[in-house]
């Protein structure tokens, strides 16, 4: 069987991102540009320069691939600021993709870009640490003139206050969500709805994260709220019976990370020290081998992992 190309030796793919602020305004002369870039792929947004919750981008980010290049024609037509944009070429670095902007001496793929972005990165520290400073300046000048820090709508309890403070809380909980959805999203797409929450978070904390069923569920209902994940993945998932659950936890396990062989699946059961339908605390490789091939004759797509 022939092997999938490697990220190394696949075509580069230069990707454009165009955005505009109002429903007025048109991409064309960024996509023109971008065009000209050598771009084959364009995405197009209209939204506000001032928020994050940009469901275009966040799509690409998601399928974007390693060797691909995410190009705009000006750092402000991607990022509503220097810490935000750190934060997205930081997200393709760990995917393997590289980073462009046209009119900007940004270019992630080189060693001259690697030295701006650098710069970008000491400006975002100095961004950070003047204001602190003024926060701490303005807290001791209130201070001074007897007055109390913080919000004074909240402490009278005004309702318009509290509305506000509600949607800026809500709004920082997308965002966050946004750009952690890259480390969970995936493996919760190739398990729901045919596995539980109960397995999907037991295979999520396996591989080092930390979730509760509640949070994830949550996490991903407000996903598909946005529009940023499929409604599907919030079904019901199928009733099974109670000496099907195994089948389907190692059917999990195996469909969430492809490359494990049956021994290291085993070695991952032995792990969430999960007992084996003997009883027994060691797995072996036959036994995963028996439930994977009973999923497989249930309709569940599995692939064969290699023995070792």
């Amino acid at each position: 069987m022939a092997k999938a190309p490697s990220p190394a030796s696949r075509p580069r793919r230069l990707i454009g991102y165009a955005r505009v602020s109002t429903e007025d305004q048109v991409t064309d002369a960024q996509a023109d540009e971008l065009r000209q870039a050598g771009c084959a792929i364009i995405h197009h947004e209209q939204g506000s320069g001032a928020s994050r919750s940009r469901p275009v981008l966040a799509k690409l980010m998601r399928e974007i691939r390693a060797g691909d290049v995410l190009v705009v024609v000006r750092l402000d037509r991607l990022a509503r600021s220097v810490s935000h944009l750190l934060e997205v070429i930081e997200t393709l670095a760990k995917r393997g993709a590289h980073f462009r902007s046209l009119r900007d001496p940004i270019d992630t793929s080189t060693p001259q870009g690697m030295f701006s972005l650098q710069v970008l990165g000491a400006v975002a520290q100095l961004e950070r640490a003047l204001i602190a400073e003024r926060t701490k300046a303005g807290i001791a000048a209130a201070k001074a003139r007897g007055r109390l820090p913080g919000n004074p709508g909240l402490r009278e309890r005004r309702p318009e206050s509290i509305r506000a403070v509600a949607a800026a809380r809500d709004s920082a909980y997308v965002t966050d969500l946004i750009a952690s959805a890259q480390s969970f999203l995936p493996i919760v797409r190739r398990l729901r709805p045919q596995h539980s929450w109960d397995d999907v978070v037991r295979v999520l904390n396996h591989k080092g994260q930390s979730w509760t069923v509640e949070r994830l569920r949550r996490s991903v209902y407000r996903l598909v709220r946005e529009g940023l994940a499929e409604p599907e993945l919030v079904q019901r998932a199928p009733r099974r019976q109670p000496e099907d659950r195994l089948m389907t936890l190692v059917a999990g396990i195996a469909i969430a990370d492809p490359d494990l062989s049956l021994r290291a699946i085993a070695a991952q059961l032995e792990a969430m020290r999960e007992r084996t339908q003997r009883g027994g605390w060691q797995w072996a490789a036959s036994s995963v081998k028996h439930l994977l091939d009973r999923a497989r004759r249930l309709g569940l797509t599995v692939h064969e992992p290699a023995e070792a």
